[in-house]
């Protein structure tokens, strides 16, 4: 085997692992998958996950469901294929959050059950992002690849700015995988890309370069906010970024729109 075989068949393991870990998507049985690198792939799995989202509404659309029964769809679909994996980081974050003894708070989010905090977050993302896919209309594949990418891409964000909490964990190994900030450069430059694609669409400049600004933005903000009240992060917290950056681009987004 040449080494560009072996360089194709490497990446191939890798991506194959990647899907495998942040989604429910089935694939034949591979063995010897090395999981180690797979937060690198992140955002190209967030971009799959939305392509996927978006091929599904437009089939919902051809076949004339309402724009509200299609976003409730959607929403129920994109839990289904990530495997509820990033909302019970949510709800596991949110009951933690909820605990007044900040020394507590990482004990309170390793227990398996929801607490109503937990749950109360949980349908809040629910309906914020039904609510404003709803309001979305215009290239609405795009839309939700770009927000499934900005999630991943404020996920392995927060991988590179922020400590680990626990020695071991769900997601302590991801800290191998992205070192430094140049770890979320082809990440960034990726969804970026993406985002400009409303240029060549719609020739909407402005609307690209906000979407690229704001989503950016979220993902920032949304992990500095969780290492603020944590001092850190842990599986369930990049779990948490993932899904509120994605919720809060949509939100934001249907701002945009309006003043298009």
């Amino acid at each position: 085997m040449t080494n560009e075989e072996q360089w194709w068949k490497k990446s191939l393991a890798q991506i194959a692992a990647s899907v495998i870990f942040y989604t429910a998507i089935p694939l034949p049985y591979l063995d010897k998958l090395d999981f180690s690198q797979v937060a690198r792939f992140a955002p190209a799995i967030g971009l799959m996950i939305g392509g996927i989202l978006g091929l599904f509404d437009t089939g919902m659309n051809y076949l004339g469901v309402p724009i509200l029964t299609r976003s409730a769809l959607v929403v129920s679909v994109w839990i289904a294929i990530t495997g509820g994996l990033h909302l019970d980081g949510v709800m596991d974050t949110a009951d933690g959050l909820a605990v007044g003894d900040k020394e507590r708070r990482l004990e309170v989010m390793t227990d398996s059950a929801t607490g109503a905090f937990g749950a109360m977050a949980a349908i809040a993302l629910l309906l914020l992002k039904t609510s404003a896919l709803t309001d979305i209309h215009q290239n609405r594949w795009l839309v939700l690849m770009a927000a499934c990418g900005w999630g991943r891409w404020g996920q392995i964000l927060a991988i590179a700015q922020y400590p680990y909490l626990k020695l071991t964990g769900k997601g302590a190994f991801h800290q191998e995988a992205i070192r430094s900030y140049k770890d979320c450069l082809p990440g960034l430059l990726l969804v970026s890309c993406l985002s400009g694609l409303e240029i060549l669409i719609d020739k909407r400049l402005f609307f690209a370069l906000e979407m690229t600004l704001v989503g950016s933005a979220i993902a920032f903000v949304t992990g500095a906010w969780f290492n603020h009240k944590l001092g850190g992060h842990t599986g369930d917290t990049y779990g948490a970024v993932v899904e509120w950056t994605e919720a809060l681009f949509l939100c934001l987004l249907t701002a945009l729109e309006s003043y298009e």
